[in-house]
C-alpha cells in the first residue's frame, strides 16, 4: 500500500507569471512552485513569449514533480492565458515564435464577404480586437513564409498539453474566446474557417486522456477554467464578477442571443468545457481604480489603504453613464475637502459603471446570486454599494484559492467534488 499522498498537477500559465500547483484530492494546494521568463522578439522586432524556454520549465519541473517521494501524481492539466497560436510541423515542434496578442495586424481580414465587420462580430462574439482574434491570426500567418511547412495551429494552452499526451487537439474553451472562429448561431466553427480548417488541430470529443496512470488533461482557456469551481459547487443560478485590472462578470445562464448592440457595449461569448455558451461583459474597473487612486493620492496625499468604509457614500448620486469609461475620470479634485470624501464618490462612480456592465447580462436573464471574486472582493466600498444597489441579489464575497488552476485541475480528477471549494461571504 502506497504511502504516498496522490496529488493533480496543474501547471497555470500567465502572461507574466508562470506557476505550478499540486492539489491534493480536497482540493488543498501542497505544492507551488512559479517562474518568470524574460520576452524575446519575433522575426519583426514585436515581444513576446520565450516559447522554448517555457517548454523547456514545464517538462524538466514536471520530471522533478513525479521524483518527490512523499508524492503521487495522478493528473497533470494545465490554464493558461488564451488568443495565441502555436504552429508545428508534422513532428510536433515550433515553426515560428508564439505571437503575442498585442502585435499590430498586418493582413486586412475580408470582413465584407461576411456580412461586415458588425455581423461578423455579433455571430462569433468576438469585438473585432486584432490579433486577440487569435483565429485571424492563422489567418494572417497563410501568408507568412513558414505557411507551407504548418501541419497544425494549435492554442496555446492544448499545445502545453500535448507536449505530454501526443495530441494535437482542439479544446472547446480556447476556440471559444473571442477567437473569431466560432459561429455561436449555428453553435459551430464560423464558414470562413474552412479556408484554414485543414491546419486547425481538431476538436477534441475528450475532455481528457488517461496515460500509464495519470489522468492527462487538454488544457483550458484561463477566464473558462475559473468558473468551472462555481459552476461544479453551487447550485442557483449565478453571475461571477471577477475582478482584477479587467472586471469580467460570466453568466453562464444567459442564454439570450449576442446582439450588436450588446457587443457595442463589450459584451461577449465565451464557452464552457461543456460546449455551452457563457455570456459575458467586460468593465476596465481595475485599472480605472489604479489610475485614479494615483490622481488622488498625488493631489490629497495619503494613502487610500488607510480610509474607512462609511454608509454616507450610499447618500451620494451617482453619475451614470452608457460608456465604458470611469465619470470620475473628469471630475475636479478640488472640489472634495479630503481623499476621503473623494474616494467615495469615485467608487460610487465606478460602481455605477460596474453596475450598467452587470446589467447588460441581468436584463434578460435575472439571477438570485452574485458571487464577486479577486481584488475588489476585498473592498468594502465595492461590495457594499453592489449589494445596496442590488437589493433583490444576493451579493457574496467569493474567495477560491487560485480558481483557473482549481478549475483545470477538477476537469481531470474522477472523484467527487468537495462541497468547502469555495468561501463566500454576504454583504
Amino acid at each position: 500500500m502506497s504511502l504516498k499522498t496522490p496529488v493533480i498537477a496543474v501547471f497555470d500559465i500567465g502572461k507574466t507569471n508562470k506557476k505550478v500547483f499540486l492539489w491534493s484530492t480536497t482540493f488543498e494546494i501542497v505544492f507551488e512552485k512559479q517562474q518568470t521568463f524574460d520576452e524575446i522578439v519575433d522575426e519583426d522586432g514585436f515581444a513576446c513569449e520565450d516559447l522554448g524556454a517555457l517548454q523547456q520549465w514545464i517538462v524538466s519541473t514536471f520530471a522533478e514533480l513525479c521524483q518527490l517521494p512523499e508524492f503521487e501524481i495522478i493528473g497533470l492539466n494545465f490554464s493558461a492565458y488564451g488568443a495565441s497560436i502555436v504552429y508545428v510541423d508534422r513532428m510536433g515542434e515550433p515553426l515560428a515564435p508564439l505571437y503575442n496578442y498585442l502585435k499590430p495586424v498586418s493582413k486586412s481580414f475580408p470582413y465584407t464577404e461576411y456580412g461586415g465587420e458588425d455581423e461578423f462580430a455579433r455571430k462569433t462574439a468576438s469585438p473585432i480586437l486584432g490579433n486577440l482574434n487569435s483565429g485571424l491570426q492563422v489567418y494572417e500567418s497563410t501568408f507568412r513564409s513558414f505557411w507551407p511547412e504548418v501541419f497544425k495551429a494549435v492554442h496555446f494552452p492544448n499545445y502545453l498539453a500535448s507536449l505530454f499526451t501526443g495530441r494535437l487537439v482542439s479544446e472547446i474553451t480556447s476556440i471559444g474566446c473571442h477567437t473569431a472562429l466560432w459561429d455561436f448561431d449555428l453553435g459551430q466553427y464560423h464558414p470562413w474557417v474552412a479556408t484554414i480548417q485543414d491546419q486547425l488541430a481538431p476538436i477534441s470529443t475528450e475532455a481528457y486522456v488517461p496515460i500509464d496512470g495519470i489522468i492527462y488533461g487538454l488544457g483550458l482557456h484561463d477566464s473558462s477554467a475559473a468558473l468551472v469551481p462555481y459552476l461544479r459547487s453551487i447550485s442557483d443560478e449565478f453571475v461571477l464578477l471577477s475582478t482584477g485590472t479587467w472586471c469580467i462578470a460570466m453568466h453562464p445562464f444567459n442564454e439570450s442571443p449576442l446582439s450588436a448592440e450588446e457587443l457595442a457595449e463589450d459584451v461577449l461569448c465565451y464557452l464552457q468545457p461543456n460546449g455551452k455558451p457563457v455570456k459575458a461583459s467586460r468593465l476596465f474597473g481595475g485599472h480605472f481604480h489604479e489610475e485614479q487612486v494615483a490622481r488622488m493620492e498625488a493631489h490629497f496625499g495619503g494613502s487610500y489603504h488607510d480610509l474607512t468604509f462609511s454608509e454616507r457614500v450610499f447618500s451620494l448620486s451617482s453619475r451614470s453613464s452608457t460608456v465604458f469609461e470611469c465619470a470620475f475620470a473628469s471630475r475636479d479634485l478640488h472640489d472634495f475637502p479630503d481623499l476621503a470624501s473623494a474616494y467615495d464618490q469615485f467608487m460610487v462612480d465606478l460602481v455605477g459603471q460596474q453596475l450598467h456592465s452587470l446589467n447588460l447580462l441581468l436584463k434578460d436573464a435575472p439571477v438570485k446570486q452574485l458571487l464577486v471574486d479577486g481584488g475588489f472582493s476585498k473592498n468594502e466600498w465595492y461590495m457594499c454599494l453592489l449589494a445596496h444597489a442590488l437589493p433583490e441579489v444576493e451579493v457574496y464575497a467569493a474567495e477560491v484559492a487560485q480558481a483557473s488552476a482549481l478549475g483545470a485541475a477538477l476537469m481531470v480528477y474522477e472523484g467527487e467534488t468537495p462541497k468547502d471549494l469555495i468561501q463566500l461571504k454576504r454583504f
